[in-house]
């Protein structure tokens, strides 16, 4: 059986922000292997966060983005708590989501939240795009090309502009914000401003 240091659980412990036992456990369920003791703890970590998502979340903050005084964002984040809302894990979400919400312009905070007649309108586009196909594959490229209109257009559907890899979505970004600070977190609203632009434009 593999020794666990108290050093690689502390490592483990400032890596991930889980609590002292968790990190015991996950390094001896992977036989010391750190990397694979991190995965553990996400999986762990993801699963009561979805547990904690119907809870309800009425604390939290305000915060705005401002670029160059021409371009700006507002959003409100919730959470359960004003102790969470004041720490610098939540802090630091609101601010990434603000300057996101400036830099990548949502149209929408969910894909539930696109009207009915946008979602009718785009996908007679795309129809009207596909020919000589049979109908069952140009439902199949419809709902293609519907998934890439809710990852250009709403907001929990994005690619976080700050990965590198361009594989964390924004719901993907507050569900391991959930897992970290163990509060349900809600992105309530959010508005985008443009000098010059007309609103509803």
């Amino acid at each position: 059986m593999t020794t666990i240091s108290a050093e690689l659980v502390k490592n483990l412990r400032e890596k991930t922000g889980a609590g002292m036992m968790e990190c015991k456990k996950a390094l001896t369920e992977s036989n010391g292997d750190f990397e694979k003791a991190i995965d553990i703890l996400r999986q762990k970590g993801l699963a009561s966060a979805q547990k904690k998502s119907g809870r309800t979340a009425s604390e939290g903050l305000i915060e705005s983005y401002i670029h160059m005084g021409k371009l700006g964002s507002m959003v409100e984040i919730n959470c359960e708590t004003d102790f969470v809302a004041r720490t610098d894990d939540f802090k630091n979400l609101a601010k990434d989501i603000a300057m996101h919400i400036a830099a990548a312009n949502p149209l929408y905070l969910s894909r539930e939240d696109v009207p009915q007649e946008v979602l009718e309108r785009e996908k007679e586009i795309y129809r009207a795009q596909v020919t000589n196909k049979p109908p069952q594959i140009v439902e199949k490229i419809v709902e293609g090309k519907l998934e890439k209109f809710y990852t250009d257009f709403c907001l929990l559907d994005q690619i976080f502009i700050k990965d590198p890899e361009q594989k964390l979505k924004i719901k993907d970004l507050v569900t391991e914000k959930i897992a970290k600070l163990g509060e349900n977190i809600i992105i309530r609203r959010f508005a985008r401003f443009q000098l010059g632009e007309i609103s509803g434009q």
